[in-house]
């Protein structure tokens, strides 16, 4: 649903790897999304978002966990 391409998904460690390619150029973006308990057992959602080209992403890569948090949220 958010457009990704799965890599990897492991879940006893809880953890996605997904890739994302930019329609303009083609880049491709890292994503991978940890959960995990944390010492009072609540969940924690770890996520990040990398471009593999060193260049400035204009903020693609906080708006695409912006996005994808408020659809966790939204359940």
């Amino acid at each position: 649903e958010m457009g990704w391409t799965l890599a990897s998904v492991e879940p006893p460690l809880g953890r996605i790897e997904a890739v994302e390619r930019s329609t303009l150029f083609g880049f491709i973006d890292d994503i991978v999304v940890r959960v995990r308990l944390n010492a009072s057992g609540y969940t924690v959602l770890d996520v990040r978002s990398a471009s593999r080209v060193p260049v400035v992403d204009l903020g693609r890569n906080a708006a695409r966990i912006r996005r994808f948090l408020a659809a966790v949220d939204e359940g």
